[in-house]
């Protein structure tokens, strides 16, 4: 194999996917978001048949490898959206004791609905010259990309009103989705103007693109390693909110009392 810098990039990344494996597993990251640990893993494994496979063979096996990536891709779009519901559910970590068991469904309802409106979106941001399923598969990805960068800039927004930080795993998390998110949505508009056999930057531009996703991996390397700040609890209001949005009727109750709320005067303790 020739030692280019597109493949000066897939090492560094096949190193910080194993990189950031090793501290989730050594910082217990698996207990609250198995599916992320889960999701490195498959991204480490894809890297290794890579270069084992895929690369020494592509010339013999080109259709194959297309139908291949293909189905790979699908499946790499399911483990992204699986990605954020579980992020989105670690998020209400504090509360998830009051919530009905069918709450994460819920959640992914939400989330797929979300995907639904960002579909017709990401349909602009799609690549000149595709055509056929490359289409439909490159079109999925997009629009987890943008769900994506929407989730992260809403956990970014509202972090003090979810009562997380910057040293809290799910905006560390969140923040390194949503950067290599934005730089592959930014290179998928430019993509969309340039044709692929006159315009010398269209590889520079997917070299940035691994870049951004190596950045990513640093950047989670770095934070995993750093002992978490224990997640604060929701404020009474946050906490009553949550609940009635995802119909804890009970736990609604629950904090209400914690607030006073609604609390006659006979209840009321001198």
């Amino acid at each position: 194999m020739a030692l280019n810098t597109d493949t000066i990039l897939q090492l560094i990344g096949l190193v910080g996917d194993l990189g950031v494996l090793i501290v989730a597993l050594r910082g217990k990251l698996f207990r609250i978001t198995p599916v992320f640990c889960l999701y490195i893993a498959w991204c480490l494994l894809n890297d290794v048949l890579f270069f084992l496979i895929v690369s020494k063979y592509f010339s013999k096996f080109g259709s194959v490898y297309f139908r291949i990536y293909m189905i790979e891709m699908l499946l790499d779009s399911a483990f992204q959206f699986a990605v954020l519901v579980e992020l989105g559910w670690a998020v209400l970590r504090p509360i998830r004791s009051s919530l009905p068991r069918y709450s994460i469904l819920m959640l992914a309802l939400l989330f797929a609905v979300a995907g639904a409106v960002i579909w017709p979106v990401s349909a602009h941001m799609l690549p000149a010259k595709l055509t056929g399923a490359g289409i439909f598969f490159v079109h999925a990805q997009q629009t987890i990309a943008v769900l994506r960068v929407v989730i992260f800039m809403a956990l970014a927004g509202f972090s003090q009103l979810l009562s997380i930080g910057w040293r809290n795993r799910e905006l560390q998390i969140a923040t390194g989705l949503g950067f290599f998110s934005m730089c592959s949505l930014a290179i998928s508009v430019i993509h969309s103007h340039q044709t692929v056999a006159l315009n010398p930057y269209y590889q520079l531009l997917d070299q940035i693109g691994v870049a951004s996703y190596i950045c990513s991996l640093a950047y989670w390397i770095i934070s995993f390693s750093q002992q978490e700040q224990e997640r604060q609890e929701f404020t009474p209001e946050m906490r009553s909110f949550l609940l009635a949005v995802t119909g804890g009727a009970r736990g609604t109750r629950m904090a209400l009392a914690d607030t006073g709320i609604g609390t006659t005067p006979k209840a009321r303790k001198p």
